[in-house]
Formats: structure tokens, sequence, C-alpha cells
């Protein structure tokens, strides 16, 4: 009987242009590619459908559980980029339990919408988020590349397969 491998991720690790932010992030949400999709129909068609027109922009927020200098210095400007690179371990369970760890890093280059100024209570520990629009991201697992976009250089690649290759010919980017 062939087992089934789980794999599980349960923590993180975040990097803001190359400086590591342990501990100093409390949780970060890096977004969705998501597809922009506009109906379609036509005579003679019973249903309506829905047809890919490009993909949406990519935005994502962290949360910070204090502020930190380091941090704000990098994030208050939303005219400048920031490379953030968040690594994590995914560990790989079957029936015989935890057989492996590998690495999952997101490299994205980032531009912050906001720069929070916090909010304070009495007892309450601050908290302080920054929403942020990536234009480039890339995934890898193990090593092996998921998905890579580049949002400026019209590139979306997913597992190694140039996406809009034919795009970028056509309209005389190649």
């Amino acid at each position: 009987m062939a087992g089934v491998n789980a794999h599980r991720i349960t923590n993180a690790n975040l990097y803001l242009d190359g400086q590591d932010f342990f501990a100093k992030s409390e949780e970060i949400e890096l977004g969705s590619v998501k597809a922009v999709m506009s109906d379609f129909q036509g005579l003679g068609m019973v249903g309506l459908i829905e047809l890919p027109d490009g993909l949406d922009k990519l935005e994502g927020k962290i949360v910070w559980n204090s502020l930190y200098k380091e941090a704000g210095s990098k994030l208050a400007s939303p005219f400048k980029t920031v490379q953030l690179q968040c690594r994590s371990n995914v560990q790989v369970f079957n029936n015989s339990g935890l057989v492996d760890e590998i690495p999952l890093v997101t490299l994205m280059t980032i531009m912050p919408k906001e720069y929070n100024l916090g909010s304070f209570k009495p007892r309450d520990p601050s908290k302080f988020e920054t929403p942020f629009s990536a234009i480039y991201v890339r995934q890898l697992l193990n090593g092996e590349e998921v998905l890579l976009l580049d949002y400026l250089a019209n590139i979306f690649r997913v597992n190694g397969e140039d996406q809009l290759a034919k795009y970028r010919r056509n309209i005389g980017q190649a």
C-alpha cells in the first residue's frame, strides 16, 4: 500500500533587504497570485464562461509585534522598493512519522502602501501593520522554482514553464 506524504508549515522567518527580523513580526500575509477574469459569451453558446485577461495586483501585509526603527526606516517610504524574503520549514510526514524537512523560500520586491504610527491602550501590546504591494515574486520549494512573476518585465513562470513567452514575442518584447 502506497503511503501519502503530508506537508506541514508552522512557522517562518522574515528578512528585509537581507536583514534578519527574527521574532519581530507576528504574522505575514504574502498575498495570492490571482487572474483578472471577464465574462465571455457568444451566439450559439448555451452558457457564459470566464476567461483570463491578465493578473491582478499582488498585495500582502506584515504584522509587527512592536515598532522597530530598522523596519520602519525601510518601510516608511512608498517610493522605495524593499527586498522581502520569507523562509519557512516544510515538515514532511508519512506513516513512519517525520521523514524530511525542506525549505520554502519566497522572494519578493515590495512597495509599502502605509506606515502605521500605532494605536496604544493600557496593558495591551501595540501592533503595527505594514500593507504592501509586490512587483516581483519568486517561490522556491526545496530549491526548485514553483513560481516566478515579474510584473514590470512581463515574466510569469510556473514550474519553470514560461506562461507569457508568446505574448512577449507578439508584442515585440522578445
